[in-house]
């Protein structure tokens, strides 16, 4: 694991934003496995990105999606939706590789690691009774990210700097402001929703549909 990113250049990570990390795919097969047709896609900076989301008129129910490939692995960045903390969509992401997502709404942080189309752990940072029992679960590790910010204004972003170390990659706010296949998702076309006790994971149930506001 390398060290080193520094948190006040994640603000992306901060507000409500759903972000995973898929070791091995293609943006166009992250793409596919939220259910979006890859085809759509178009390479788009960050402001050229959220026109998307004012083109389509103020409909609910529509995320942003930007992803792209940073060494070994994929990240999808989603704004103003949760699909990629979404059981059904997890499963996809993670045949056959492995799957991180941090979701940050308002009210709920929610932290996931998924291997193989299995949840492999789910916990909500901070909740107590979400603590996974496993030995080697991240907890302690997302527990001390967050302490060393405590007071500070940084919502999920110690969270991902985190997985970022972990995983030996960059995605800052210059980063994130360049260039990357983007497109917009409709929830009906995710793969289905978890709802209840049919949710595959340990853990906190993440916001479904429709969103609060």
């Amino acid at each position: 694991m390398t060290a080193g990113t520094d948190v006040g250049s994640l603000t992306w990570a901060t507000a409500w934003m759903c972000v995973t990390f898929t070791r091995g795919l293609s943006p166009e097969e992250v793409f596919a496995r939220y259910g979006a047709d890859p085809e759509q896609a178009r390479p788009l900076d960050a402001d050229e990105a959220s026109d998307l989301l004012s083109d389509g008129s103020g409909d609910e129910g529509v995320s942003l999606l930007r992803s792209g490939r940073l060494g070994d692995w994929a990240f999808c960045v989603e704004e103003d939706g949760a699909v990629g903390s979404w059981s059904e969509a997890l499963t996809e992401l993670s045949r056959g590789t492995e799957t991180y997502s941090v979701l940050t709404t308002e009210g709920l942080d929610v932290f996931q690691y998924w291997r193989d189309g299995e949840c492999v752990e789910n916990f909500e940072p901070g909740m107590e009774h979400t603590r996974p029992e496993r030995a080697d679960s991240w907890w302690d590790r997302v527990e001390a990210a967050r302490a060393a910010h405590e007071g500070e204004d940084t919502g999920m972003a110690p969270v991902v700097a985190l997985v970022l170390d972990h995983l030996g990659i960059t995605l800052d706010d210059d980063t994130l402001a360049g260039p990357w296949p983007s497109l917009t998702l409709a929830e009906d076309d995710a793969p289905s929703a978890p709802r209840g006790d049919t949710y595959a994971g340990e853990g906190p149930v993440p916001p479904q549909p429709p969103f609060a506001g």
